[in-house]
């Protein structure tokens, strides 16, 4: 009887606009050339994207951060949905950036569970696997009824971190909710926590922060996973630096940046601010510094691919 030889799938990868500059690096990186996508645009907006090459039982990895505008969404959905229709073996949905994540629950009467609903309409177009990075909440992975791979800029970030080589590092949380993320951090570079405990009016304003622990004579890098208007982190770097700390660094990997966010980071205490380029920059600045996520997605397309573990991707 002759041995049934393994037939493996041809890997292409695509991007869609929001991601074209991530997407061209992880191509590099990865080996090959991004797939030939066009998106032909109506006098009204309305916009349609046509793979331009044959993707019938292929591995496909469509690459698209799914921050503002919604057309960013709207057209990953769609690419989605092109490639099940043109026979595709199989969709990974590559979504550096997940957004609507800060809706994961209800937390008052009448509102929507956006990313609930992204998670549904992800797999009303056909995903077959979802890899993403430092989603807002973990529990996020169990909307989804499809594989989930949760990579974290950890991987990146502590190797950045290590070479600054700070006498009297400490790392801080800018709320509660991130104290788990700073402890993990802290513990692998064997470093002290403090957390700032914030009270929101609403959302992007803070009406008071306080301070839990001792920062004096310490280099503080504050961990999160996304800045937005800046307003947290600024206010943070302030009262750390009233507090008698050496130097103040804050490291989040989604650079939203919206808003007086520039203005609030160039006139803030902050020495730097590190992020990744899961989100493009809208412009540039002395204090903000790039580290890019291209390699560590390309090894774990890799790893897909070739069906290895993936865990060594990980640090914490």
């Amino acid at each position: 009887m002759k041995d049934k030889l393994r037939v493996m799938s041809k890997t292409q990868l695509f991007a869609g606009r929001a991601s074209m500059d991530l997407a061209l690096k992880i191509a590099a990186k990865h080996g090959t050339a991004l797939g030939n996508v066009i998106v032909s645009t109506f006098s009204d907006g309305e916009f349609q994207p046509s793979f331009e090459e044959s993707v019938r039982g292929s591995d496909v990895f469509i690459i698209q951060s799914t921050f503002p505008p919604a057309d960013n969404l709207m057209e990953l959905l769609m690419m989605i949905d092109a490639a099940k229709r043109a026979s595709a073996n199989s969709i990974v949905a590559i979504i550096p950036y997940f957004g609507f994540a800060r809706q994961d629950r209800k937390d008052k009467p009448r509102v929507p569970i956006g990313a609930k609903l992204v998670a549904n309409m992800l797999a009303a177009a056909g995903v077959t696997r979802i890899m993403t990075m430092d989603l807002h909440a973990d529990q996020i992975q169990g909307f989804f009824e499809v594989p989930v791979d949760h990579l974290f800029a950890s991987s990146i970030f502590i190797p950045y971190v290590q070479s600054l080589k700070l006498p009297n590092l400490t790392i801080a949380s800018p709320d509660m909710g991130g104290a788990k993320r700073a402890h993990a951090y802290a513990k692998y570079l064997h470093a002290e926590v403090v957390v700032c405990y914030k009270h929101r009016k609403k959302a992007n304003e803070i009406d008071n922060m306080l301070l839990i622990g001792e920062v004096a004579g310490k280099d503080i890098i504050i961990v999160d996973d996304m800045v937005d208007t800046a307003g947290t982190l600024t206010k943070a770097a302030a009262i750390m630096m009233e507090n008698g700390a050496t130097s103040v660094r804050a490291m989040t990997t989604h650079a939203i940046l919206s808003g007086d966010a520039y203005r609030r980071i160039e006139d803030s205490k902050l020495t730097e601010l590190i992020v990744t380029d899961t989100i493009p920059l809208a412009k540039q600045s002395a204090k903000i510094k790039v580290i890019s996520v291209a390699n560590l997605f390309s090894d774990v397309i890799k790893k897909i691919t070739s069906h290895e573990s993936i865990s060594e991707s990980f640090i914490c």
